[in-house]
């Protein structure tokens, strides 16, 4: 019986410390898109699209000097997100989004600019950051584009 009490309290104060060990959360998100810009005129016509299935790395330092490295794939919207919580102290600090691979039959070479992004994150925790969007083109433009 008294085996059991001791168990008790101990999981008790175990809680207790993660509860109230003085350090809060905070939690970010870092989204973007992908798209096919098919005539490779760099701009939005009806004949592009976006891109399913994209990979696309994202690499964080952490104000602590942490380096995380996530790897996201974009849904069938072309949106790639990544989000991470953890304490207040080891929020993001810096990151880089950089195009990995399209997976798409025709748009696999990265237009002009694509390369990645560089971008401090100050955002407090909730926010999320929006990176501008990564562009593939076709090897061959399709003729009706000329």
């Amino acid at each position: 019986m008294e085996t059991n009490w001791h168990k008790k309290m101990a999981m008790y104060l175990i809680l207790l410390f993660f509860a109230f060990d003085g350090s809060s959360a905070w939690t970010g998100e870092i989204h973007g898109r992908v798209f096919c810009d098919v005539c490779a005129d760099s701009s939005v016509g009806p004949e592009d699209h976006v891109l399913q299935g994209a990979e696309v790395a994202v690499l964080c330092t952490t104000k602590s000097g942490e380096v995380l490295n996530y790897q996201a794939f974009t849904d069938s919207k072309g949106i790639y997100s990544v989000a991470e919580t953890m304490p207040e102290s080891d929020r993001w600090d810096a990151c880089l989004a950089r195009p990995i691979g399209s997976f798409h039959e025709h748009c696999t070479r990265l237009g002009q600019g694509s390369l990645g992004v560089k971008f401090s994150y100050n955002h407090p925790s909730g926010y999320s950051h929006t990176v501008r969007t990564f562009v593939y083109r076709p090897a061959n433009v399709p003729s009706y584009c000329i």
